[in-house]
């Protein structure tokens, strides 16, 4: 706009003043001219100033108008300059905050991980869809040396320690195994605020399976030890628990509640002699009372029987003419190489416990319960002439036996000390004892009668600091003799009669009843690392283990003992 006007005015100006130029240089006044001449020049003169006047006038009015052009542009160049300094402005606000946005979201993930980690419970459980998963076990590295040669893995088999008449009683053993290594799996929900469900299980890989051998691959299978469910009420203080678990005669630690059994901490997978324990499928009640210091429980386990044969120089079990079926031969997911027993009915054990309040706290745990079991065989009689006069015929023959057992644990704080003690006395509870001494013995008649047995242990586990921990326990499981004398011949269990003569003779035959095994054992484990990725522990562990045969003829009463070492390396990853 301003440069236009400029040229506007720049052209009038150089029209108009050469034509005025020119109107006056012909204007000049003539000495000689008429008086006429001089009017009409004057007009001319008149005419051409008002027209200068009239063009003075245009040019100032455009000179006007452009003065305030260019004033109008100068406001409107000062107007674009500080409109352009506050984009300027604008645009370095904008940067820097986008500056510190992007740094702030670059801390956000790490924020936001930080109060979920503040958020979750410190338990080290995994929270998965609203239930806690836990994770357990550990890898294990371990040996077990034995002066007697027991064909046996990490597990002892302690009533089949060989007496001096079978070679192997005269040859070491050495093992290495990682078969006790586990894996365990805890999944629980709250139902609602005082109703809780749980799920768990447990698995080593001590299964015999008949193609697992040591010879190159050292392949053997996993092994169930324990697989359940449970449910617990707050409110009404009942709990349920269904699936193979330690059975309800097994020593409790608090209260009577799964994950609370109190095995002895040996490395000897098969525990100790007098340990009074099963694990087995069940169906099981419980319920509490006085905020938690009595407990009171109810328990069907599966069954299953074992038992007795004569020893060398024994007539037998039973007398002539008569026959017994007390086992079968497995025809579907069983190994065809063992046998299983007839039962007809479930072990059945009732418990009751008592934590009192002492010292302000309960260091004391006292439990007693009562187990029945009833033993099941087919007697065939088929000849009219047996010694007993049986009438000839074939039934069923059921036998009732059980026993009473009792345990305790008690945590002296002071000097960090744990003891325990249990111990189960009945008939034919020769199932519940780590020995596996047999349940019953075949009468000369058929029926099976229950074998007497008691069994004792007691423990204490001192915690020397918190990574270290020393154990010993001693144990005890007796049996009485089961036998009959008919006709002047003896049959059944632990008869005197027997001939153990040859059991002091290698190679000589004998096969004598037991009648006691007793051991004693200590230990040690050392939690000699723990950190972020897990824990690591060594243990070691001494047994003496004497195996007592009922006595024979002649005063023979045979006796055989084995010396064992453990070794243990494990890692906890969890």
């Amino acid at each position: 706009m301003t440069s236009k006007c400029r040229r506007r005015s720049q052209v009038a100006i150089g029209i108009l003043f050469p034509a005025l130029a020119a109107s006056v240089t012909q204007a000049k006044p003539h000495f000689h001219a008429t008086h006429s001449v001089r009017t009409a020049i004057s007009a001319r003169e008149q005419a051409l100033e008002a027209q200068v006047q009239a063009l003075s006038q245009e040019v100032s009015e455009l000179k006007g108008w452009h003065d305030a052009e260019t004033a109008r542009q100068a406001q409107a160049d000062n107007q674009v300059a500080a409109l352009r300094a506050q984009v300027a402005q604008a645009q370095a606000r904008a940067d820097a905050l986008q500056t510190s946005a992007d740094a702030q979201i670059k801390t956000l993930p790490e924020q936001v991980r930080a109060e979920v980690a503040a958020e979750q419970p410190k338990d080290g459980k995994v929270r998965y869809h609203g239930v806690k998963l836990t994770l357990g076990g550990f890898a294990a590295a371990e040996s077990v040396a034995r002066t007697k040669n027991e064909t046996a893995d990490i597990g002892s088999s302690f009533s089949k320690i060989p007496f001096a008449n079978a070679p192997l009683a005269h040859v070491g053993e050495l093992r290495g195994t990682a078969r006790q290594s586990r894996l365990s799996l805890l999944a629980e929900g709250d139902v609602n605020e005082t109703t809780h469900a749980a799920f768990y299980s447990e698995f080593d890989f001590l299964a015999g399976a008949q193609t697992g051998n040591s010879n190159e691959s050292n392949s053997f299978s996993p092994r169930i030890r324990n697989v359940y469910g449970t449910l617990d009420f707050d409110n009404l203080g009942l709990h349920f628990l269904t699936g193979q678990n330690w059975s309800l005669a097994t020593l409790n630690t608090k209260g009577i509640t799964p994950r609370n059994e109190a095995p002895p901490p040996t490395i000897d997978a098969q525990y100790v002699v007098g340990f009074s324990w099963s694990r087995q499928p069940q169906v099981r009640v419980t319920a509490d009372f006085a905020d938690k210091q009595v407990w009171a429980a109810f328990s069907v386990e599966n069954p299953q029987s074992t038992f007795a044969g004569a020893a060398t120089g024994v007539t037998g079990t039973v007398v002539p003419g008569v026959t017994v079926t007390d086992n079968g031969v497995p025809t579907s997911q069983f190994d065809s190489a063992n046998t299983l027993s007839l039962n007809r009915l479930p072990d059945i054990v009732g418990k009751v416990a008592f934590e009192p309040d002492l010292f302000g706290g309960r260091p004391l745990h006292l439990e007693a319960y009562g187990l029945y079991r009833e033993f099941y065989d087919r007697v065939n009689v088929t000849s009219a002439s047996n010694l007993l006069a049986l009438p000839v015929g074939v039934g069923n023959k059921a036998t009732d036996a059980g026993g009473f057992g009792w345990g305790a644990t008690w945590t002296l704080a002071p000097i960090r000390l744990d003891l325990m003690t249990s111990g189960l006395v009945g008939r034919g509870i020769g199932r519940y004892g780590s020995s596996q001494l047999p349940d019953s013995a075949v009468g000369p008649d058929g029926r099976l009668k229950p074998i007497p047995e008691v069994m004792l242990l007691v423990g204490a586990t001192e915690h020397v600091t918190p990574a270290l921990d020393l154990y010993v326990y001693a144990g005890e499981e007796r049996e009485r003799p089961v036998y009959s004398l008919v006709n002047g011949s003896t049959y059944g269990f632990g008869a005197p009669t027997a001939n153990l003569a040859g059991c002091s003779v290698e190679g000589a035959t004998c096969s004598p009843n037991i009648r006691r095994v007793s051991q004693i054992t200590g230990g040690l484990w050392d939690k000699f690392y723990q950190g972020k990725f897990g824990s690591l522990r060594i243990g070691l562990q001494y047994s003496y283990t004497q195996l007592e045969a009922f006595p024979g003829v002649g005063g023979a009463n045979p006796k055989t003992n084995d010396q064992m070492i453990f070794t243990s390396f494990r890692y906890y990853p969890f």
